[in-house]
């Protein structure tokens, strides 16, 4: 049986870091009744499939992202998966069949293009999402200042870009996911005391060369991370627990202490994930993150 994973490369993702992220999670959490897991800012989805798999007290969960064109692909594979697969193996089908490299980045411009009309039905605009991360470069999702999509052609010969089986897997787990798409704030709302938040957000980037924020064509500057610790607050304040995902201004010998200021009140523990999206080489590697929560987790 195929299991349900991201469906879509996404910058930050946080698969390869399951396992330690499970270490950090409240130490009783399986024993909880009628949890409601909530991501405001739910990316590519990683953890929410990992957390749905194998917790089944969570009997609901809340995924949000500012990315309407990604909220749309969710609700697309939840409620319409199989006329997805129909289109993305149309357009598979017709990548495959063009052996010239300058063809194939030509029609990969014309998709693009298509794509940036934002005139299309939700299918439609699912499978060019899908299409181009799967054929654009290292599998970015970038837009400029206009919101256009901008990541250059990939160079790829034969990506899978109709994975029929994700698709099913993660349209079958998703029929307990409520969509919402908007700013991270409006998930308070949703929220109970059973509620457990993961908040995965834009990265601070660790130095002036190495943002990569602009998934939307607002950036996520440090006004907004700061509106996010004290959305953090809130959550204390109602007695619900979360786990915060961000960079780690002291990696590799640094010192910025930006994050470990601002969350001085909440524990603060690192993870470490191998990064390879940097221009410069020397910047790609192991990284180490911090994970910022509201309760005590003692490792053994």
């Amino acid at each position: 049986m195929v299991k349900a994973k991201p469906f879509v490369k996404w910058v930050g993702g946080k698969s390869q870091l399951i396992g330690q992220l499970e270490l950090l999670l409240p130490s009783d959490f399986d024993r909880w009744q009628n949890v409601t897991y909530i991501e405001p800012f739910v990316g590519g989805g990683a953890m929410l499939f990992f957390m749905l798999q194998n917790f089944n007290n969570i009997n609901k969960a809340i995924i949000n992202d500012v990315n309407s064109d990604l909220t749309t692909c969710y609700k697309t594979i939840r409620d319409n998966p199989k006329e997805l697969i129909r289109s993305l193996k149309e357009i598979q089908q017709e990548y495959y069949a063009i052996k010239q490299e300058e063809d194939r980045k030509t029609f990969y411009l014309t998709q693009r293009t298509l794509y940036n009309t934002k005139r299309l039905d939700d299918v439609l605009n699912t499978t060019l999402f899908i299409f181009l991360n799967r054929t654009c470069f290292n599998g970015l999702y970038r837009v400029n200042k206009s919101g256009a999509f901008n990541v250059p052609f990939g160079r790829y010969t034969s990506p899978m870009i109709c994975d029929e089986q994700t698709i099913m897997a993660d349209s079958e787990l998703l029929q307990r996911v409520e969509i919402l798409t908007g700013d991270f704030e409006h998930t308070l709302n949703k929220a109970s005391n059973t509620s457990f938040f993961y908040l995965d957000p834009p990265y601070r980037p660790l130095s002036n060369t190495s943002s990569f924020t602009d998934y939307t064509k607002e950036s996520f500057n440090d006004e907004a991370q700061i509106r996010l610790k004290n959305f953090c607050d809130k959550l204390m304040e109602n007695q619900i627990y979360f786990m915060l995902s961000n960079s780690d201004g002291l990696n590799n010998g640094g010192e910025d202490r930006f994050f470990y200021d601002l969350y001085e009140h909440y524990r603060i523990d690192r993870v470490f994930a191998s990064r390879n999206i940097n221009a410069i080489a020397s910047k790609r590697g192991i990284l180490s993150e911090i994970v910022v929560s509201n309760f005590d987790k003692v490792l053994v």
